[in-house]
């Protein structure tokens, strides 16, 4: 494989007719040979794996592709994140001492966490204990959630446009039940924006996998 951007867009556009064909094997394989060649398992996942299932959702919202089509490249990237990824990752950053506790999911109308798991797993490698409650969750299961496991932080996450809203309603329930500094917020996913997280009054926002990781340690005064 060759280096840099090149290598990157060779990687992105061979996974996208991996998707699209649902050959989970392929992926898996596609994973091994990335990171043999050197490249981190992060960079895989933040900077080939991301932008196609960015795409991939997008083009589930213009229904150019339908669900079965999602369900398939849903299925392949996660068999590359167990059988390659997460392990990998796992190995690289080891254990630590445990740094607070986050609420995470997926908000409601949404059923995407191939995102999400990976912001979970960056997490539970950094230290955090990491209550995961899936995806399509309420505003209210996020509360409920944060309350009982004495949350410090609670994370959001989209995927498509339309479950973006929810996002807000969790920070409004916070502020109408007199809990809204209790719990920081932070949110992310691919269609999500710095401006967007500032105007719903979001107290982080993450990028990435591994910006959400430094964004928490932040909001914890762990780091600057």
């Amino acid at each position: 494989m060759t280096d840099g951007s090149t290598q990157i867009e060779a990687l992105r556009a061979e996974l996208s007719k991996v998707l699209a064909a649902g050959n989970e094997a392929r992926g898996v394989e596609i994973a091994r040979e990335a990171l043999a060649s050197g490249m981190t398992p992060t960079a895989m996942f933040l900077e080939v794996v991301q932008p196609l299932l960015y795409e991939v959702g997008k083009q589930f919202e213009r229904l150019e592709i339908f669900l079965p089509e999602l369900i398939k490249a849903a299925k392949v990237v996660k068999a590359m994140q167990r059988e390659v990824l997460e392990p990998a990752i796992r190995e690289q950053h080891g254990s630590n001492v445990e740094a607070g506790t986050v609420v995470i999911g997926t908000c409601q109308g949404d059923i995407h966490d191939i995102g999400k798991n990976m912001v979970s797993l960056m997490l539970q490698v950094n230290g955090f204990k990491v209550v995961d409650l899936g995806v399509d969750v309420s505003a209210q299961q996020f509360i409920e959630a944060a309350r009982n496991h004495d949350a410090s932080i609670i994370g959001m996450s989209s995927l498509l446009t339309t479950s973006m809203p929810y996002m807000a309603d969790v920070i409004k329930q916070l502020e109408g039940l007199g809990l809204r500094d209790r719990f920081k917020v932070i949110v992310g996913g691919a269609p999500v924006t710095e401006a967007y997280a500032q105007r719903i009054g979001a107290d982080a926002y993450g990028a990435d996998a591994v910006d959400a990781v430094r964004k928490c340690r932040q909001l914890l005064g762990l780091e600057e």
